[in-house]
């Protein structure tokens, strides 16, 4: 793959909306609510256009969904929308503004090489965002230059699909396209963009730019906003503001027990990364659990486990904490009454967490009724996995099995004490039949998962030798998680052992 070295255009070499090459429609069909909001809550521009424009991957299921025509896009001139270097019909690009607590440390931020292009309002009226991911510099780019590499846009591209796939609220990926052009990080990569669906862009962080700002009115203005466009059963609250952090804070924690249902482990917690629509965002250090361990941790930039897998649902309540912070302003006239508000809301997290977390770990276990004792039970099965070093995702789909595996973990004493417990707990069940829990727990048990070895397989082959053959394959396989269809059996098996912890890398 040849690279060449990134031309940086200038702001006012950068192409323009007016003298762009208009887009066809393809079924765009924008109706860009956010960049009627004040004006410092973004900044218009145009992406930069790049040099060799060409399609490495496209979503044609996703873009049906969204009224787009596949057609038309998949080719040169969807290309060339996905680069940034034509506009669609009815785009009105824009950089947005935010801020962030980064590992815990708070910084003015914004879209440092991310354009959201506008909102594509579908056949059955939902509205999306649809935003270009590596498309340049912005205001906000702090010295970077605002694009991304080939590997990390694939790997969005995977592990968005792939958690979609899982029934996992998420960010999607429509399409990934080569620049033609090298970015330079440790060496030269070729470069890329991605173009990212997501219901909103909002995160907590919007709300912290604004509070950073003091901008108490800015604050009303983007809460009414995240209401009608999120949440507008809210609106006609007694206080919709206070209502709004309970809403959120009922979408984080069924989006993070549904993580760690699956092993997921996002890496990279951060305000900024924290979507108050309640969608997974941001795939940078992210991956997938194989030995059951609370202190697993993947990113090579979070030495201290901030961000270790068993840290998430305590960090989700950190970033709530933030969230609420900023909402003091308008959540009562008098602060103390506000505040003594936002302390009783957040009050409440662990005791929502904990009803999610059952409602997720409940099927994963065949059980279809609730007893007080089930919190005690799935902690003592994850107690012996953990002692037993036993991996997260089969070992919860063997249970399924009418058979167990010829393992070490089913032949412990602790484990088969804990067994017939289980089995007596499902015995209680109303209308029980052992089948219909073994069906309950293949819905809620995936046997595949994007296993980093096999992500890293795929990457490799896409970036060092073109060959995109091995992520279709993956794909494909990562499109019906809960079938154990012969064809993927591969995709079931653990890595082979390795000294070497493994590490994932940001790509920013």
């Amino acid at each position: 793959m040849k690279l060449q070295k990134d031309q940086t255009t200038t702001s006012a070499e950068a192409i323009s909306k007016s003298d762009a090459p208009a887009a066809s429609t393809a079924g765009w069909n924008f109706d860009n609510s956010y960049a009627r909001l004040p004006e410092f809550f973004s900044a218009k521009l145009n992406p930069f256009p790049v040099q060799e424009p060409r399609m490495i991957i496209f979503n044609a299921q996703l873009a049906r969904e969204l009224g787009l025509i596949p057609e038309i896009l998949s080719g040169d001139e969807g290309a060339a929308i996905f680069a940034g270097n034509a506009l669609p019909n009815g785009a009105e690009p824009l950089a947005q503004a935010y801020a962030g607590h980064q590992f815990g440390y708070f910084a003015m931020l914004g879209d440092g090489r991310a354009i959201l292009l506008g909102e594509q309002i579908t056949p059955d009226g939902q509205r999306y965002d649809i935003q270009l991911k590596g498309s340049g510099q912005t205001p906000f780019s702090r010295r970077g230059d605002g694009r991304a590499a080939l590997g990390p846009m694939l790997r969005e591209y995977i592990i968005s699909e792939a958690m979609h796939a899982l029934g996992i609220p998420t960010t999607r990926s429509l399409a990934v396209v080569l620049s033609g052009q090298a970015v330079y990080r440790e060496t030269a990569m070729p470069g890329a963009i991605l173009t990212r669906v997501a219901s909103s862009h909002i995160r907590v962080g919007s709300f912290e730019y604004l509070s950073a700002r003091r901008e108490p009115e800015g604050l009303r203005t983007l809460a009414d906003y995240t209401i009608r466009r999120h949440f507008p059963e809210l609106a006609e609250a007694e206080n919709p503001y206070i209502a709004l952090l309970y809403a959120v804070m009922e979408r984080q924690a069924a989006l993070v027990t549904k993580w760690m249902g699956v092993g997921f482990i996002h890496g990279v917690m951060n305000t900024d990364n924290m979507a108050l629509s309640g969608e997974t965002i941001d795939y940078g250090p992210c991956a997938f659990m194989n030995e059951y361990d609370h202190a697993t941790v993947f990113s090579s930039i979070d030495e201290g486990g901030r961000y270790a897998y068993g840290n998430q649902p305590q960090m989700t309540h950190w970033n709530l904490i933030r969230f609420a912070e900023t909402l003091v302003p308008i959540l009562h006239a008098e602060q103390e009454e506000a505040i003594a508000m936002a302390e009783a809301a957040l009050e409440t997290f662990p005791h929502t967490y904990r009803r999610y977390w059952l409602e997720v770990m409940r099927p994963k276990l065949g059980l279809y009724s609730e007893e007080p004792g089930d919190a005690a039970l799935i902690k003592d099965l994850l107690t012996i996995m953990a002692q037993s070093k036993a991996d997260h995702t089969n070992t919860f789909r063997a249970l399924s099995r009418e058979q167990l595996p010829d393992e070490a973990l089913y032949h412990r004493e602790d484990f088969k004490q804990w067994h017939t417990r289980w089995q007596e707990r499902l015995a209680q069940q109303p209308e029980f039949h052992m089948e219909k829990s073994r069906q309950l727990m293949r819905t809620a048990n995936p046997a595949i998962i994007p296993r980093n070895h096999r992500v890293e397989e795929a990457l490799e082959a896409a970036v060092q030798n073109g060959d995109l053959s091995v992520m279709i394959r993956l794909l494909d396989a990562l499109a019906k998680p809960y079938d154990e269809l012969p064809e993927f059996a591969a995709f079931r098996i653990l890595p082979p052992p390795s000294d070497m912890p493994y590490r994932t890398f940001c790509g920013t």
